[in-house]
Parts: structure tokens; sequence; C-alpha cells
């Protein structure tokens, strides 16, 4: 497989406070990774070097071959790198469709004069761009709450229709951030179905920091565990959970067993 993202020895540090010290994974075409680690220990950071928010003292960031140490975050959103957020960051009055029409700003290439004519190439692209979004809407299943503003749609919806938006830019790698959070049961089974969906059908790589253990567990290819901003241990699900210094990590030593990480 070929290397989509390749993230070499970065060290991020705020005021003397080290959020990230000498971190470095890779990312495979088609790759499910998965960073864990308790409160505070540098996965959201990761995200913010990766998405552009912050830049890191040392180390390199190259996706598919580029550097993005340095790049603004809608630049390296036009190369293809979509996130979604933990916190859900979407714009409750405007509907369902609205929202991952958003999604499609990087493919939108006419301008307001063309746009309020409403002729020509304006009009073809916004077809195509509705086009997109309607597959986007069909595939998560949101087809009875696409009239409605997302601020009166359920959680689990609404965290749905931000995975959605990430979507609609039609991305070479996804970063998911605590995709589950907040979820009850029936959610997170669903919210799993369509990441499993995202990485068999669609084929899209993805980055997903998550606490919840049986999620990941289950759903990634590589996991990597960070604690107090270093990486501890990166390998398969299973010798992740049955690591001595991981279960420390999580659970203290009075608990390290042979069972792994519950």
């Amino acid at each position: 497989m070929s290397v989509v993202l390749e993230v070499s020895s970065i060290r991020l540090a705020f005021e003397g406070v080290v959020a990230v010290d000498d971190v470095s994974f890779s990312v495979e075409q088609g790759e499910l990774f998965a960073v864990i680690g308790p409160n505070g220990a540098g996965k959201t950071s990761i995200f913010n070097v990766l998405s552009g928010v912050y830049r890191p003292q040392q180390g390199t960031v190259l996706f598919e071959g580029q550097s993005l140490v340095g790049m603004r975050p809608h630049r390296i959103a036009g190369l293809g790198l979509a996130r979604t957020f933990q916190n859900i960051e979407l714009f409750s009055n405007l509907t369902v469709v609205e929202n991952l029409m958003l999604g499609r700003h990087n493919h939108m290439r006419y301008g307001a004069l063309s746009a309020f004519v409403w002729a020509g190439g304006a009009r073809r692209e916004e077809l195509a761009n509705r086009s997109a979004v309607e597959d986007v809407i069909d595939f998560l299943e949101l087809e009875q709450w696409r009239r409605f503003p997302v601020g009166l749609l359920p959680y689990g919806v609404q965290k749905r229709v931000e995975l959605g938006r990430a979507l609609a830019m039609e991305p070479r790698l996804l970063l998911l951030d605590e995709p589950v959070a907040g979820m009850n049961v029936e959610e997170t089974e669903d919210m799993a179905r369509f990441i499993l969906d995202i990485r068999e059908e669609l084929g899209i790589p993805m980055v997903m920091v998550e606490h919840d253990m049986g999620l990941v567990m289950d759903l990634a290819d590589r996991v990597m565990v960070m604690d107090f901003g270093k990486p501890i241990r990166t390998g398969t699900p299973q010798e992740v959970q049955e690591d001595p210094d991981v279960i420390r990590a999580y659970l203290g030593e009075q608990h390290r067993t042979a069972g792994g990480v519950s």
C-alpha cells in the first residue's frame, strides 16, 4: 500500500509546556489509524498540527508527498484533508442540505455575478455540487432530515451531518475527532457502521481520535497510544491491548493484568 500521510518527529510546545513530543507515524491508503490516550495526552494537538491550526516547532508532516508544515488550514483542506470536530461546528439555523453544501466550497469556482444571473457554468456547477450533496445524504441516510434546520435535530444526527459535511469535500484523508463523543449506544453503533462504510465502500483513509475503546478496537487497523505528549505504543489493536505500558497509562500500576485495556 502507498503511504498517504507521513508524520516524522513533530514537537509542539506552548510557552515551555510540551503538548506533542517526538511523535512519528504514517497512514496508508485505505487504512483506519486511531490515536488514543488519556485526557491531555496530546491527541487533539496532533490533529491541530495536521490541519494547520498549529505549527510544530520541529518535525515534518507530508500529505501525499507535500509538506503541510506552515500551510494555512484552508489550503490544507483544498489538498483533500477534511476534519470533523469533537464539538459540533455546524450552522444550527441552516438546513442539513445547506450545511452539507458548505462542504463543497473547494469545488465552487463561479463568482458572485455568475451566481446572481444563475446561468451557464454557474448553473451547471451548482447542480453538480447539489448532486454530490445528495449522494452524501443517501450514503449517511439523512433523507428524512434534509430540510430541517440542524439545530432542531437529535444530537446523534447532528454528528452525522458533521461527518457528511467532511465527506462532501471529497477528501483524500479524513480526520475524525471523537466521532461518537456524547452518543448513546444506538447512535454509536450507527456511526461505527458509517465509518466502516467509508473505509470499505469509499476507500478513504482515516485518522481517528476516540475515547471509546470498544469502537477503536473493533474498527482500527492500527492504534497509536499517547501519554503526556509521547507515543508509548503503536501496533494492532491486539498488540496495544496487551502492552503493559498502555495498561499502566490507562489504569495505573495496580490494575496491570494480562487481560489488556478494558
